[in-house]
């Protein structure tokens, strides 16, 4: 480094052009360049570095002693003088674990939420919102899985079953209950978000199900 930018010794300031052994002392010198692929311990020699992509959601900071001496937090060492707490910070972000668990978790129809965090453990869709029996089944499931604690989202929009259905998958939610033609039978159609496969279930049936999947996450 033939000249350099450095600190003055004074807010706010720099000196431009400094040169090394003239304008300041140096201690020590080193090499250094960015980390590549296949680089071995510096320290033992062994192993391979491997790069892949990671995913920041939490955050750790070291705050010093700059708010503890604001506060006037201090201990007392082993010599019984007081000094200032040595502080930091941990957090995981939400919003960044939401978008992390939704970077991992989709297919190209839309989000594939994990049950144990999902914002509702069932989707119930009447693929008529006109039909008196499917509106009456649909609304027997809602309040039935409301009773025992577990929550459901009721798509009761006069919508055609077509937007519903991709609507429910972009949603993501793990369960999805279609009420369709057969629940003057007492017939629902079950679907397991993280698997597509659709059931003809009878409503207890799904009932039991959903129950199970809730009391194992």
């Amino acid at each position: 480094m033939p000249s350099g930018v450095c600190g003055a010794n004074e807010a706010d300031y720099h000196v431009r052009r400094a040169v090394p052994g003239r304008d300041f002392a140096v201690h020590r010198t080193g090499d250094f360049r960015n980390a590549r692929e296949g680089d071995r311990c510096p320290r033992c020699g062994q192993g391979e570095l491997r790069l892949g992509r990671g995913i920041e959601v939490g955050h750790v900071f070291k705050l010093g002693t700059k708010y503890s001496e604001a506060l006037g937090a201090a201990y007392l060492d082993a010599e019984g003088r007081e000094r200032p707490l040595l502080m930091g910070c941990y957090g995981i972000g939400v919003s960044r674990l939401l978008a992390a668990i939704v970077e991992q978790r989709h297919d190209d129809k839309g989000i594939v939420w994990p049950a144990a965090i999902a914002p509702y453990r069932a989707h119930i869709v009447p693929v008529s919102a006109r039909d008196e029996t499917q509106k009456r089944v649909a609304e027997a499931l809602y309040e039935e899985l409301a009773r025992l604690g577990i929550e459901a989202l009721l798509d009761d929009r006069d919508e055609r079953a077509g937007v519903k259905f991709n609507d429910a998958d972009l949603i993501g939610i793990p369960y999805r209950i279609v009420v369709g033609k057969q629940a003057g039978e007492g017939l629902v159609e079950y679907t397991v978000r993280a698997d597509g496969e659709k059931r003809l279930l009878t409503v207890q049936d799904v009932i039991a199900r959903i129950r199970e999947a809730a009391a194992a996450t």
